[in-house]
């Protein structure tokens, strides 16, 4: 084998240190004690401070990232933020990012996948690495308390702010890194979920009402079974490509959307509960981030091993989505 692989060398994860419990909320829409976990397994999420940015999330999530590798963080190539919420509309958020933790010789770009945001990042990440022989910081970072409608209790409950990164480095192994992958969409389902100002279709306007430029969910139910249906499909295909089944499976990290949907995807795939990486109860939805945040919640519980074969799968607005598999 003449070839090189990639490997997560390294992973960090930073949320605020704001926590919003179920019972405030459920105060705020009269909702009976439970009804949130009940509906949704998230007990408690995060929300930034006043004074912080996505850029100073994904700062955090990345320097601890680069405090576990062994060797000149200079040597990055490229830094790959996916995100929902910038700092600015522009310019991107990612030059910036770079430039605060050091690595000034790196290319960097923002990537706008919605909660599938870090597939199609770390799927970028794992073909430059292999061409390029040089490693790529992906960060997945979002402040939805300030995109979350407080009033709208479809989405003020499920979403929170977070940041995860992963240090996506070479290895002669060619054997490791993304093995499989599978990428949907479903533009027919485009206005499920959507923010609608703010942009060139619908321009924010001084007399436009606040909720123009906030979140907005369009029948959930439609939602749950679109998300689940690309989210399996995706993994099925993805699975395929790699040449193994679920059984082969040794960590399932889903995108974190909410149980029911994390539940529904891991029972149709047929993959053991005690096989997936969850952190929805304590951290929410926080969109792209959710499941770098998980790796290094994973990581931290020494659950992480070289050789395991890792399944990642997410759908989210637009609709997109997809799936990755990768060998560690």
């Amino acid at each position: 084998m003449t070839g090189y692989g990639s490997t997560l060398l390294a992973v960090g994860h930073y949320v605020p240190k704001t926590r919003v419990s179920n019972a405030e909320l459920e105060r705020r829409f009269e909702l009976d004690a439970g009804w949130i976990e009940q509906r949704t397994g998230i007990k408690h999420r995060r929300y930034a401070r006043d004074d912080e940015a996505v850029s100073d999330l994904a700062v955090a999530a990345g320097e601890r990232a680069l405090s576990q590798i062994g060797f000149d963080p200079a040597r990055i190539g490229l830094v790959i933020l996916a995100t929902s919420t910038p700092d600015h509309p522009l310019p991107p958020t990612a030059p910036l990012v770079a430039h605060r933790l050091g690595l000034t010789g790196a290319g960097a770009i923002d990537m706008a996948g919605a909660c599938a945001g870090f597939l199609y990042a770390l799927n970028f990440a794992d073909a430059h690495v292999r061409r390029a022989k040089e490693p790529v910081l992906v960060i997945a970072a979002n402040i939805l308390s300030r995109r979350t409608n407080k009033q709208d209790r479809s989405s003020a409950i499920l979403f929170g702010d977070g940041a995860g990164a992963v240090v996506v480095a070479p290895t002669k192994d060619e054997r490791c890194g993304l093995v499989g992958a599978s990428f949907a969409s479903d533009g027919a389902s485009y206005d499920l979920i959507k923010i609608q100002a703010g942009g060139s279709r619908q321009p924010l306007e001084a007399d436009m009402a606040a909720e123009m430029a906030l979140m907005q969910i369009e029948n959930g139910k439609t939602v749950f079974n679109r998300a689940v249906k690309m989210m399996v499909s995706a993994a099925e295909k993805a699975l395929g490509e790699a040449g193994i089944t679920a059984r082969n499976v040794d960590l399932f990290v889903p995108h974190q959307a909410n149980l029911r949907i994390m539940e529904a995807v891991r029972a149709r795939l047929g993959i053991a509960e005690e096989k997936v990486g969850s952190t929805v109860a304590d951290y929410g939805n926080s969109s792209a981030a959710t499941i770098p945040l998980t790796l290094s919640a994973t990581e931290a519980a020494a659950k992480l091993k070289p050789g395991q074969i890792v399944l990642m799968a997410a759908a989210g607005a637009g609709l997109t989505g997809g799936a990755v598999v990768y060998r560690l």
